[in-house]
């Protein structure tokens, strides 16, 4: 589609703006003080507790909520950072459901869990708007390190350098950091521009600069950073798209999920953007679910996700399958698209119905068509921008250790990094231990 220029069908202000703001707000309301210490008194504080095996940044979870329980709001925050500086963010995005709470006590014995995420969003967000950073820098070494990406593994090992002392500049592409947290998260789960005001309070710690519009291999090369810098931290994501081989996957209509969760993500007036009356997402993960969701939230009138397997198979948890069924999105499962339909621009999908057999997936023959003047294709992403001379595993980056690529000084995490799941909090992990390492090897 040409810029500036939209398929039919695709329109902007089917809601109006008190519409929007009621459907774009807060997922969750945060917890009040005396919800918080109700929440709280329900943890049994286990001495060998699940929830911290299941937490990938290992926060002494019965310590916090101890904390919130004794008063100590601030102290519990301050608790969760020292492991997750993004303790925020991952408090409002993390599949909690999956992690910390599935492995609850609570859950197993009674089938609801303590609260933790929102227990740690209330500790995290008290400590936030007191405007203290609770770290102070060690003395300054002299090092310099280059952090490529400013998304959530970037962040965290450029906050736990410049904690150790060492200073580091961020090379961001986009015109704001915070990655996938400022522009691939659900407008529903992060409001009120937290993913911003979320790095504005780490880089309180100083010793950080950021310079936007800094692109590896455009701007700036690996070679070039490695020169000026005593270590490397590649934190670059997954840019690619993986293309929907389909006939007619070109027309007008037909896009790619993450820019349009990037643009509700930006937009200044969500009663300006376009979205069409017959959605249909392909894909199965947490980006085909924040996609169909805010299909619906803008107005879209049918939302369907097609997933070419079992609901079982699906990435996004059941959590999120049910909010999505409970905004009227309808799951489509065993289905995968063959061809888009219409004259110049979308107007049908053609799904074919699948079966899976010892795991091989294969088209039955059998064919439904479905409505759709917009297409968004959540079917995965691909690294891109990789330097040469690093060994790649699969699709990823190849690393060992806490991060260690196959080139000397050069370390790796977050989603452009093999081995670990595309998290926030599993990217704020491998960001942190990775800083543990850098500065091991500095300091030896």
């Amino acid at each position: 589609m040409a810029q500036g220029q939209m398929a039919p069908g695709i329109v902007s202000g089917r809601l109006s703006s008190d519409e929007l703001t009621s459907n774009f707000a807060d997922l969750h309301a945060p917890l009040a003080p005396h919800e918080a210490a109700v929440a709280a008194d329900r943890c049994y504080f286990c001495y060998d507790a699940p929830c911290i095996t299941a937490c990938p940044t290992d926060i002494d979870i019965p310590l916090f909520i101890r904390q919130i329980q004794a008063g100590q709001p601030q102290a519990a925050g301050r608790t969760i950072m020292e492991q997750n500086i993004l303790g925020g963010m991952c408090a409002r995005v993390c599949p909690t459901e999956t992690l910390c709470e599935e492995a609850c006590v609570r859950e197993a014995a009674e089938g609801k869990p303590v609260e933790i995420g929102r227990l740690q969003r209330f500790a995290t967000d008290d400590l936030m708007t007191t405007g203290e950073h609770p770290f102070e820098r060690a003395p300054v070494t002299g090092k310099t390190i280059a952090v490529i990406g400013a998304g959530p593994a970037g962040l965290a090992c450029a906050h736990r350098l410049a904690m150790l002392g060492h200073d580091v500049v961020i090379h961001e592409t986009k015109p704001k950091p915070g990655g996938l947290n400022e522009y691939g998260i659900a407008a529903y789960k992060s409001t009120n521009d937290f993913a911003q005001a979320e790095v504005d309070w780490l880089l309180k710690i100083g010793g950080i600069a950021i310079e936007t519009g800094s692109i590896l291999g455009e701007t700036i090369s690996l070679e070039g950073l490695q020169a000026n810098y005593d270590a490397v931290f590649l934190s670059i994501g997954l840019a690619g798209v993986n293309a929907l081989r389909s006939q007619g996957a070109e027309k007008d209509g037909v896009r790619h999920a993450v820019d349009f969760i990037s643009d509700v993500r930006q937009a200044s007036d969500l009663a300006h953007l376009p979205v069409g009356r017959n959605v249909v997402v392909i894909g199965g993960g947490m980006t085909a679910v924040d996609a169909a969701v805010k299909s619906k939230l803008l107005g879209a009138e049918q939302v369907t996700i097609a997933y070419r397997r079992g609901r079982d198979a699906m990435g996004a948890s059941r959590y999120e399958q049910h909010l999505a069924a409970s905004h009227g999105v309808r799951i489509m499962t065993n289905v995968q698209p063959v061809a888009v339909h219409g004259n110049g621009a979308a107007a049908e999908i053609e799904l074919e119905y699948t079966s899976s057999q010892d795991g091989q997936l294969s088209g039955t023959g059998e064919t439904i068509r479905v409505q759709a003047d917009q297409v968004f294709k959540a079917i995965g992403q691909t690294l891109e921008g990789a330097p040469e001379g690093l060994t790649l595993d699969g699709n990823k980056i190849a690393v060992s250790g806490a991060g260690r690529t196959s080139i000397s000084g050069v370390w790796a995490g977050g989603d452009c990094a093999a081995g670990g799941e595309d998290l926030t909090v599993t990217a704020v992990a491998e960001g942190r231990d990775a800083a543990m390492d850098i500065n091991a090897m500095l300091v030896s």
